[in-house]
């Protein structure tokens, strides 16, 4: 079954993110349970969780996914960061528990003025001290786009994390379309391969979540610029270096069907998105973008 949706607003709480989601045609949907740019969080009992269940189970919405805020970088070298960053993954890890969450995505970190070495092994590090055989959402580690000292640049630098944490049980991936495009992986012509090389190195078992995204740049441009589904020239958005055939491609590959696809595609204005349309097409309902 192909489920489908994309990054909604928690500010309602989970009901009012699950009512967001259904009005576009989805049956997933994804939030972060704060503002993504800093630790500042509503009070759990005040999120509506139950009411956003009961709505989700009535309206055929399942395999929500919470995404980690942004603040947290595991491989930063500064002591107060790095307790900030476990101390904020531990509280969203309790927070995703608590709205039903099974998948966390978070990303991996970035190493700034250290080693990539040395930002590998803060971030298995600190996983390794959150990580409890309690944990009940899976943390799926970002593909990134390799963008500055940023971690995940590869297939290769996500096993190499995954190889460091002692309860690897608990650890998946999310496939961001637009990042492995900008990394450098050529989904466009060659998905399969992709994939491949993906089961390869990390395995397609620990692919749990997938982020829909078309690029402004050229595959390999490591820019990290989402643009909305097949976005042209004369779109003020940009045009999308991907394509909608590529993208729809992705979408209906037997490695995504039954993972929750997540769009993060680029507001036109502080008002509009085009997710209801975009979520239409990659349905097969065949609408323009």
């Amino acid at each position: 079954m192909l489920k489908i949706g994309s990054h909604v607003s928690i500010s309602g709480g989970l009901i009012g993110a699950a009512k967001e989601a259904y009005s576009y045609g989805a049956n997933t949907f994804m939030i972060y349970t704060g503002a993504p740019q800093n630790t500042k969080r509503s009070p759990i009992e005040n999120l509506k969780i139950k009411e956003g269940r009961a709505f989700m189970e009535a309206h055929g919405l399942s395999d929500l996914v919470v995404h980690a805020p942004y603040i947290i970088n595991l491989a930063s070298y500064k002591d107060e960061i790095y307790k900030l960053a476990k101390e904020c993954l531990a509280l969203e890890i309790e927070r995703t528990t608590a709205i039903g969450s099974n998948y966390l995505v978070l990303h991996p970190g970035s190493f700034t003025d250290k080693t990539y070495e040395y930002g590998a092994q803060r971030i298995a590090a600190g996983l390794n001290e959150v990580l409890t055989e309690e944990t009940k959402p899976l943390i799926c580690l970002e593909t990134m786009a390799g963008k500055g000292k940023e971690i995940g640049r590869s297939f290769e630098e996500l096993r190499d994390i995954i190889d460091r944490i002692e309860l690897k049980h608990k650890i998946g991936v999310c496939f961001d379309t637009c990042h492995v495009h900008d990394s450098g992986y050529d989904i466009i012509n060659n998905l399969d391969e992709v994939f491949a090389e993906f089961d390869r190195i990390i395995g397609l078992d620990r692919l749990k979540v997938f982020h829909l995204n078309g690029s402004l740049n050229p595959c390999g441009a490591k820019k990290d610029r989402h643009a909305n589904l097949g976005a042209s020239e004369d779109n003020p958005k940009g045009k999308d270096f991907i394509g909608k055939a590529a993208l729809y491609h992705v979408v209906h590959h037997p490695v995504a069907v039954g993972k929750p696809i997540i769009l993060e595609t680029p507001w036109l204005d502080k008002k509009t998105n085009l997710y209801k349309e975009e979520i239409a097409f990659l349905r097969g309902d065949q609408i323009e973008l």
